[in-house]
């Protein structure tokens, strides 16, 4: 989801484990040559999603750590294609990834907040984990990272796939 921590984490991550990092959004947007909100603006949500599925499944194929974006998983395509890893969802309430997404751009610049004030922006985050939930909960792992530095969810992130070895 937005504001969990998946570039910041995944990046660490990937360093700490010695894998290659990808981040999808990233990847986008130097494929496009334009941000994801130029994006949503240009193309719409189904624009974005159709470009996020090509990047994932070619990502799919090169390993490493992959930070998805927060609805990469509701498209059938970009689960079946990440089935075969290890997936990790970095789990926060919707008031953590409210503060994280504001305290990153203070205008809440993302997409799917575009014009939300900030009571508006959780109502919204809420909403989205409601509808994501059931893609999030397959997941192979889930971290908690409300109230968690950087470091602390890495490490229990390490923690947890080594239990799992």
């Amino acid at each position: 989801m937005m504001g969990a921590g998946k570039s910041a984490v995944g990046a660490r991550l990937a360093e700490r484990l010695g894998l290659a990092f990808a981040d999808a959004d990233a990847r986008i947007e130097a494929e496009a040559g334009l941000s994801v909100a130029e994006i949503f603006e240009r193309e719409g949500e189904p624009g974005f999603r159709k470009r996020e599925r090509e990047v994932v499944l070619g990502l799919a194929g090169e390993g490493g750590v992959v930070a998805l974006g927060g609805g990469a998983l509701t498209q059938p395509a970009v689960a079946a294609a990440v089935a075969g890893g290890t997936l990790l969802y970095l789990r926060a309430r919707p008031e953590t990834l409210a503060a994280r997404v504001d305290g990153v751009d203070g205008q809440g610049d993302r997409p799917l907040l575009h014009g939300l004030d900030p009571a508006g922006r959780q109502a919204r985050l809420h909403d989205l984990l409601e509808v994501r939930s059931e893609a999030y909960e397959r997941a192979d792992l889930i971290i908690d990272t409300d109230g968690r530095s950087l470091a602390e969810v890495v490490d229990a992130t390490v923690a947890a796939l080594e239990k799992g070895s």
